[in-house]
């Protein structure tokens, strides 16, 4: 699949503002990307900003060689119907939606379009993303590779079978708010031993920034770094034997099985 295909987006919002950018980026003719969006001073302020195209759902869908369907998971089924008479039969269809299974998206369709589905997270909004893709029946080697690609551009890109797509969004897709949740304790925590906020923030967020870095680029595991930093009876031997004692491992445990069970009710 070439960079010179005509690609719909439909929805918006952060993340469909995000994955424009990201098809510009991986080269496709923003000429040749068309959003469509119930809100018109939404849909004009992407195209004034990308230099995109806008036009109505049903038109845009019977042109798209590759869809991407960015909308709510609530909102996916009312969309597929009303597209499902004017789509491009041939068109790769790209799911965004969290717990909405690829034979979901079909039988609703009730076409033969090859779907790809992908979690993403939010840190796509960034460029540091991580995407997990799931290919259905009839995906080719050159829609996956487009697929691929252009999510190559908001960051990083594995693919795994779509029965597994309820751990990566414990893991990756609801992992970002984690990293969150525990940034909001440790700047609370670091005020109440008397840093004002604005301190306790800089120094966790950088402390945190500069770790994951460290993580990516030494080549080390997480395991040898927290190792490497952590002295016999030390200040971090003691933090690290508080977490221990709290059972963090049965926490994290606990938590990501809650977001697995949840994505799978949402199914």
């Amino acid at each position: 699949m070439s960079k010179s295909i005509s690609v719909g987006v439909i929805g918006a919002g952060i993340m469909g503002e995000a994955l424009i950018a990201a098809l510009i980026s991986y080269g496709v003719d923003p000429q040749l990307v068309t959003i469509s969006e119930k809100r018109k001073e939404r849909a004009d302020e992407l195209a004034s900003r990308y230099g995109i195209k806008v036009d109505d759902i049903e038109k845009n869908v019977s042109t798209a060689d590759a869809l991407l369907l960015v909308v709510k998971p609530q909102d996916m089924f009312g969309v597929l119907e009303q597209i499902k008479s004017s789509i491009n039969t041939a068109a790769v269809v790209v799911t965004f939606a969290a717990g909405k299974k690829i034979a979901f998206i079909s039988d609703a369709l009730g076409t033969s379009n090859p779907v790809v589905r992908v979690m993403p997270n939010t840190a796509t909004l960034v460029g540091a993303g991580m995407a997990a893709i799931s290919l259905g029946d009839g995906v080719s080697a050159e829609q996956t590779n487009f697929v691929t690609g252009f999510l190559a551009a908001t960051g990083k890109v594995v693919q795994v079978p779509e029965d597994l797509q309820d751990a990566v969004t414990a893991t990756s897709g609801s992992g970002p708010a984690y990293f969150f949740r525990f940034v909001e304790a440790m700047v609370d925590s670091a005020q109440e031993l008397g840093l004002s906020s604005e301190v306790a923030t800089q120094l966790t967020v950088q402390t945190i920034v500069g770790a994951a870095k460290l993580l990516e680029e030494s080549g080390k595991s997480a395991t040898t770094l927290r190792e490497n930093v952590t002295s016999p009876n030390g200040t971090t031997a003691a933090a690290l034997a508080s977490f221990d004692d709290a059972q963090i491992s049965k926490i994290v445990a606990t938590a990501m099985k809650a977001a697995r069970d949840r994505s799978q009710e949402l199914a």
